[in-house]
């Protein structure tokens, strides 16, 4: 039976064997079947939530999403992540000729096979990524979105011996490392927590013998913290949200408003030029970014007309009535959403797809209207110290 990979742990008279995998490697899915099919265990850990479980065994449910939903529920910036890491992975998984997550779906069938209790062991992917969100400073959070908008427009090739590479030890040791030092924030939430969640569930799976499923990355430290005691609760609290963004978010519109408002007062000419430079630069930018998105005429028409306006008030954000807009006159089929896995792959399907085009919009137009009330606010400090 081949060993590598394989981490075996005894602990209060139970056995843990750990599989340290490559998420999109045929050699792993092929490991997880030998070594569940050979030894039998009484329950089988992997990798995965209910949401991903629910994904992988249901097949394509993306048809069955209510993109109307998602905007009004504020979602289309989350979904746009999961699915920008996804086509990454997918790209790795078409090159290696199998589908991503095969070693998760194989030990899922291995353990039918073997009559294992099956084991969910992974955190809610939606709580790692509010934790990872909320323990980042601004930078930070500006450095993750540029890296994963940047990994859809990579055609990097990575080789079988690239990936089996990525799952010695010494290799994992020195991500993690890179991890610490580049953005120290994001380790935590999203390796450490992880392990200490995944090490819990894995401890406390019933029967004397437990095989676990695991992204390599996690081996060492599940197998560090396995020895322990975690509080699951603890570990999937959603951190509080700060009161800061939402005061500086009250007080740029309230400090723009009294500026223009006094300006009116004292000089109505100036306060008109004020105005129309807000109006403008903020319409201008926003009605840009849905135009890079290949929103229909109306769609660029609302975001010009909804972003001076939402800018005032942080509740709102002209890229949702953009985006509501566009999901309207260019409403997706069910073959969009069908082909929603395939399209991803590529950034052409990710600007043609209905659906991801809908969340371009929301994104690239919140942007411009961000950028317009940096610029747009500049101006109106301009004008008011020019005239006074």
């Amino acid at each position: 039976m081949n060993e590598e990979n394989i981490t075996r742990i005894f602990l209060n008279d139970k056995e843990y064997i750990l599989i340290g995998t490559a998420h999109v490697s045929k050699n792993s899915a092929e490991q997880v079947k030998e070594i569940i099919e050979t030894e039998q265990p009484d329950s089988v850990c992997i990798e995965l939530d209910q949401g991903r479980y629910q994904s992988i065994t249901e097949g394509n449910k993306w048809k069955d999403t209510d993109i109307f939903k998602i905007i009004k529920e504020k979602r289309a910036g989350m979904v746009f992540i999961n699915l920008a890491l996804s086509s990454f992975q997918k790209r790795m998984a078409d090159q290696m000729g199998i589908k991503p997550g095969q070693e998760m779906i194989q030990g899922i069938e291995s353990a039918k096979t073997v009559g294992a209790k099956l084991i969910l062991a992974d955190r809610n992917i939606q709580t790692t990524f509010s934790r990872i969100w909320h323990s980042m400073n601004f930078k930070e959070k500006m450095m993750l979105l540029t890296q994963v908008i940047a990994g859809i427009f990579t055609d990097e090739k990575i080789t079988e011996e690239d990936l089996e590479q990525l799952k010695t030890k010494d290799s994992i040791d020195a991500m993690l490392n890179e991890f610490t030092e580049n953005l120290p924030q994001l380790k935590k939430p999203l390796i450490d927590e992880r392990d200490q969640y995944l090490a819990e569930k894995i401890r406390t799976a019933p029967g004397e013998k437990v095989v676990a499923v695991l992204g390599a990355a996690h081996v060492p430290g599940v197998s560090r913290e396995i020895e322990k005691t975690h509080d699951l609760t603890e570990l999937t609290k959603t951190p509080p949200k700060s009161k800061k963004p939402k005061i500086i978010g009250w007080s740029i519109p309230v400090l723009i408003i009294a500026i223009i408002v006094y300006t009116f007062f004292a000089n109505p000419d100036a306060g008109m030029q004020q105005t129309w430079s807000w109006i403008l630069w903020h319409g201008s930018l926003s009605a840009l970014g849905a135009a890079l998105a290949f929103g229909h005429p109306l769609t660029i028409l609302t975001a010009f007309v909804a972003a001076p306006i939402t800018a005032l008030n942080p509740l709102l954000a002209s890229g949702w009535f953009a985006g509501l807009v566009q999901a309207f006159v260019r409403k997706p089929t069910v073959g969009d959403f069908e082909n929603l896995s395939n399209d991803i792959s590529s950034v052409k399907g990710f600007w043609n797809n209905k659906v991801t085009r809908i969340l371009l919009i929301i994104i690239l137009s919140n942007i411009g209207s961000s950028i317009g009330t940096f610029i747009g606010g500049a101006d109106v400090l301009r004008l008011f110290f020019k005239n006074f």
